[in-house]
């Protein structure tokens, strides 16, 4: 039998540590709390277990052996590494330290997340975060594939593996010139937009698929297709065209050549989710993180953000 097979626990390697230090059964037994019974017991079931002695004792001195001093280096080590490790969870469980990476829409992560992020960093200096801003399949994969710790997307999780939970809805709002006979509307009805010159997000975006979902099988006049949200509200503010956002992408629309109007669509909104794995638990910061996240979420209503 190799004693590497052996099973020896924390509480005789502690004996053994103590009583190398201090070199009597009594003192050793009194700093590890235990009748010297209890002690003796401990000491010679190690010495068993592995088949080696490790203290030379008499009545009068107790002496580590060449094979003990040859452990003791090892079993100090151990039990440091041990106290380290335990105090290490201790700060992870008391939300003092840990890493969380999450995935959230362009839309979210630049608008609403900086800021509660900020928040949450005041709260929880010692959580190390990592954010990636992504369109709505690819925070899915990145939660899928166990890049990020769970995601906030526009659309539901397909994977069996993966849970899906309602986070907030996000309504839709119509973004025009100011001089736009549509400006004048308070609230226009996507019929209003019918044949209006439209400037649309690229075809994979959660808000392009919302808006084409709500109109079928009409469709918009499109005259360009683009990426950015800060490059569609340039092209609207130049008069090439109208488009529909949701609430919360409104910030990139702040500009005095531009007005925004909720439209009067009931039931067309864009809702986001919260995406996690289903067959493991979320770390203690990252569920920190999340319900922090939920206690401030966005609030969008029917008027916007």
């Amino acid at each position: 039998m190799q004693i590497t097979d052996l099973n020896v626990s924390t509480r005789q390697v502690k004996a053994f540590v103590a009583l190398a230090e201090q070199k009597n059964f009594t003192r050793a037994a009194r700093q590890c709390h235990l009748s010297q019974s209890a002690f003796s017991t401990l000491i010679r079931t190690l010495e068993d277990a592995i088949a080696i002695r490790l203290f030379d004792r008499d009545t009068r001195k107790v002496e580590l052996t060449a094979e003990g001093r040859l452990f003791m280096g090892g079993a100090s080590r151990l039990l440091e590494d041990f106290r380290t490790a335990l105090a290490d969870l201790g700060e992870h469980a008391a939300r003092r330290r840990g890493r969380v990476a999450i995935a959230a829409l362009p839309s979210l992560a630049a608008g609403w997340l900086p800021g509660v992020l900020a928040q949450f960093r005041i709260a929880f200096p010692g959580i190390e975060l990592d954010v990636a801003d992504e369109l709505s399949e690819n925070c899915v994969e990145r939660v899928r594939s166990g890049r990020a710790d769970f995601s906030l997307a526009a659309v539901r999780a397909t994977a069996p593996e993966l849970r899906t939970d309602a986070f907030c809805a996000d309504r839709f709002h119509l973004v025009c010139r100011a001089d736009h006979p549509l400006a004048a509307r308070r609230r226009p009805a996507l019929a209003d937009l019918a044949g209006e010159p439209f400037i649309h997000l690229a075809r994979n975006s959660s808000v392009r698929q919302h808006i084409e979902a709500a109109i079928r099988p009409a469709q918009m006049n499109r005259v360009m297709e683009l990426e950015q949200l800060s490059t569609v509200a340039g092209m609207v503010r130049a008069g090439l065209g109208i488009t529909v956002v949701p609430a919360l992408t409104l910030f990139h629309f702040q500009h005095a050549e531009l007005v925004t109007r909720p439209l009067n669509a009931p039931g067309f909104k864009r809702e986001i989710f919260v995406i996690r794995r289903g067959d493991r638990s979320l770390s203690v910061a990252a569920r920190a993180l999340l319900e922090f996240l939920v206690m401030r979420k966005p609030k969008t209503g029917g008027d916007g953000p």
